[in-house]
């Protein structure tokens, strides 16, 4: 499709989305048993359980609320920790904005409701491709979602069965799933030579992040890094 194309929002835009997301989200799914196991663990009922992914939907901020979770639940301080967790999406959803605006803001923000870090790469690659169709971007996040709260449910009804008779994610290599993705995404993401800088500041900086300061900091400065790096390279650059 021509890059000077209307942008549109089409019901086939949302199949091919979820289409092309069914493998990528059988994968997250192993992390979204993961999380209906440790949820079942923590005392959370079946359709607690189902209704945090489904409301939450953020697999960081899930676990990280199940790792802070005793009796009384620290409402304030899982409520914060997913706050900086997140924040990363403030940067995310808004280069998505030249394919959003134009499609008006219930689906806007239907879509971004859904975003997740694996549909966002996809989708930004598809717009950079040249797609125009951004009902692309809610057919990846409901690929996402639907194996996301399904796999919550089957880990919170059978996770310890599976986990017993298949043994630690580690064996099969599949805790690499997550990385393994995202390296592909990242391959596909890639331009030219000019996104080795802002690339190499967020990375460096993400690194620096994770090692020397506590919780979830790391991804917002190492976002906030290397965007402000790529916003200087494209206003400055020959």
């Amino acid at each position: 499709m021509k890059a000077n194309a209307p942008i549109v929002f089409t019901f086939a835009g949302v199949c091919a989305g979820y289409r092309r997301t069914v493998p990528l989200a059988a994968g997250v799914a192993i992390f979204g048993i993961v999380f209906g196991l440790v949820a079942g663990q923590k005392g959370l009922s079946l359709l607690e359980s189902a209704l945090m992914s489904a409301l939450v939907f953020a697999g960081a901020s899930q676990i990280m609320a199940m790792d802070l979770w005793t009796s009384p639940a620290p409402i304030v301080a899982a409520s914060l920790a997913a706050l900086v967790i997140n924040m990363r999406y403030l940067l995310m959803t808004a280069a998505l904005a030249p394919w959003l605006k134009p499609v008006g803001p219930l689906r806007a923000y239907g879509s971004i409701f859904l975003t997740a870090d694996e549909n966002w790469a996809m989708s930004i690659a598809e717009f950079r491709s040249g797609g125009r169709d951004a009902g692309f971007l809610l057919g990846t996040g409901l690929a996402l979602w639907t194996f996301w709260v399904s796999s919550t449910i089957l880990g919170r009804t059978s996770g310890e069965l599976i986990l017993a008779y298949v043994g630690s994610p580690e064996r099969f290599g599949l805790d690499f799933v997550a990385t393994a993705v995202f390296a592909a995404l990242l391959a596909n993401m890639w331009r030219d030579r000019r996104d080795l800088l802002p690339w190499a500041a967020a990375a460096i900086v993400g690194i620096l992040g994770h090692e020397f300061l506590p919780g979830f900091w790391y991804l917002l400065l190492g976002g906030l890094v290397g965007s402000l790096v790529g916003g200087i390279r494209d206003v400055y650059r020959p």
